[in-house]
């Protein structure tokens, strides 16, 4: 008689019965950020908008959360994503444009000269913007953004662009939906370059994410209508434009801010002046060997006036290097 097949069934049954009986072991809330003070200011801040019957309780339909996405949920160095997006368009389109070898800024980027880049300052990047984002439908645009991010790489890591979030950011998003929040991004990039990876990157659909835009008109092209994006400026979601963009799109003032740049300022300032004074955070770049260390001298992601109010103003500075055990997913 084979003896062995009952009593291994009878002992699956004894630890199944066991298992069933034990108390269900928490799960770790942001277990890639470092138990300290912003950790803590975090989930108190959670767990008292979330207590009924609680001083800061928030209903449900008012806990929202806005996000800038650039140098927050995703790196920004060392240069924003959506400019080296611009850049591999210029080449890709340069066959087309024999004047770009004499002409700026094309004629830098075509060099490789990110100085002379730079020279160009905000007119050129705009010029880049309407060169390499119109001409377009907004379909096409997307299935352009799409390929992109399937195919460029990180100069730094080697990493495709899609991987260079930020691990303790996404396990945030996930905490505050977790507990009724519902999360925005509110940034300065283009709000079709952000929308067709945001979803996949940061679980935020794109009806969720607020940015800039150029002008887009309907038209019918072959009896079939399309939206096409013209070469002019709709909207800045930049600086004085967040808040803007907030109301205008969101139609709620959020109770819960995060930011790493003076680009945030008015945003950070806007949601803390609320009657219900929510929680503003700023991501501050200290961590060279991870990551980037940053601030106040950027070209990308100046951090200056917003860090120097932030402790008068009760803002949560997060600083990279002491609060993140990981910064992404892929560190060993």
């Amino acid at each position: 008689m084979n003896t062995v097949r009952p009593f291994l069934g009878s002992l699956f049954g004894t630890v199944l019965l066991v298992t069933n009986l034990l108390p269900a072991v928490a799960q770790e809330v942001l277990p890639s950020w470092n138990d300290g003070a912003a950790k803590t200011r975090i989930v108190d801040f959670v767990k008292a908008t979330v207590t009924q019957g609680g001083n800061a309780y928030v209903a449900p339909e008012d806990r929202v959360a806005v996000f800038d996405n650039d140098g927050t949920l995703w790196s920004e160095q060392p240069y924003y994503f959506q400019l080296g997006f611009m850049l591999d368009r210029v080449k890709t389109l340069a066959p087309e444009h024999p004047e770009w070898t004499t002409k700026e800024p094309f004629k830098s980027i075509l060099e490789g000269d990110l100085k002379g880049i730079a020279k160009g300052g905000e007119k050129g990047i705009v010029e880049l913007g309407m060169v390499t984002h119109a001409g377009m439908t907004s379909d096409q645009f997307t299935t352009i953004v799409t390929d992109w991010f399937a195919s460029a790489r990180h100069p730094k890591t080697g990493k495709p662009f899609n991987e260079m979030t930020y691990l303790p950011m996404r396990e945030l998003l996930d905490y505050l939906r977790d507990n009724g929040f519902k999360t925005f991004i509110v940034s300065g990039g283009g709000v079709e370059f952000m929308r067709p990876i945001t979803e996949k990157a940061y679980g935020i659909p794109p009806e969720q994410v607020v940015g800039s835009t150029i002008v887009t008109e309907y038209d019918v092209v072959g009896d079939i209508p399309v939206l096409k994006r013209l070469p002019k400026i709709d909207f800045i979601d930049d600086g004085p434009g967040k808040p803007v963009g907030i109301n205008k799109f969101i139609g709620r003032r959020p109770i819960f801010v995060a930011g790493n740049s003076d680009g945030d300022y008015e945003m950070l300032r806007w949601v803390t002046s609320a009657k219900h004074s929510g929680l503003a955070m700023i991501v501050h770049h200290t961590d060279a060997k991870r990551e980037y260390a940053y601030d106040r001298d950027s070209a990308f992601g100046k951090l200056s006036k917003a860090l120097d109010e932030a402790q008068q103003r009760n803002w949560l500075v997060v600083d990279m290097k002491d609060d993140w055990k990981k910064v992404y997913a892929f560190e060993q």
